[in-house]
């Protein structure tokens, strides 16, 4: 009998998209449920009582909340191909301890540089982005990943971060790219993977978004 895999999913959550990335990454047939945060589904509140939040991956009726779990359980019970975490406990650990650190340390700067309108708060919010980019630059060298020679956990977990920020680090735009020369060919070789690319929305959508929210607030 076929594994039954849903995701509950909105378009444009980086979260989300990791475990896309996840789940495209070892072949996994799914499908992806795109919720409305103002009027949640039954489903989701029932899967995710305590947090009622995306993405919620749904096996065989079983939910697993939060990200990078998700990931972590993808990797566990689909074992047999594209492993994501390393098999050394040591680097398993180290793993692990950098995707927290983009949790609470990158992702927590980015949703403010996201949300704010003010521009000396988006500048200061962009310097401190950098800065702490720079770390993951020094962490990365000169590997093809941070997994090593193939897409890992801490890849995973950091990608889609681009692709929220309008992937303009893609060209070089958000990202210098003579400050940032590991980073920026990082994500040129994160998006040529298949796996990646097809759980980015495109660009123009995510553009588009962001105009209409900030119309929004305008209230135009």
């Amino acid at each position: 009998m076929e594994d039954e895999v849903i995701l509950l999913n909105f378009w444009l959550s980086p979260y989300g998209m990791r475990v896309r990335i996840a789940l495209e990454e070892k072949g996994i047939k799914y499908e992806n449920r795109e919720e409305d945060f103002s009027n949640k589904s039954p489903l989701l509140l029932q899967m995710n009582p305590v947090h009622k939040k995306i993405p919620v991956l749904i096996h065989n009726g079983k939910p697993i909340c939060e990200s990078l779990i998700a990931i972590e359980y993808i990797d566990e019970v689909w074992n047999h191909q594209s492993p994501l975490l390393p098999s050394d406990p040591y680097q398993r650990a180290q793993a692990r301890f950098w995707a927290n650190y983009i949790d609470t340390k990158i992702y927590v700067v980015a949703m403010k540089f996201w949300k704010t309108e003010e521009e000396e708060e988006k500048e200061a919010a962009k310097k401190e982005l950098l800065e702490r980019l720079k770390l993951l630059e020094e962490q990365l060298g000169d590997k093809p990943f941070f997994g090593g020679d193939n897409l890992g956990f801490v890849d995973v977990a950091l990608v889609p971060l681009f692709c929220w920020l309008y992937t303009n680090a893609l060209r070089g735009s958000f990202i210098d790219e003579i400050q940032y020369p590991n980073i920026i060919a990082w994500v040129k070789r994160c998006a040529d993977k298949e796996s990646v690319s097809k759980s980015f929305p495109d660009e123009n959508m995510i553009k588009r978004f962001a105009e209409e929210r900030r119309l929004l607030r305008q209230g135009k």
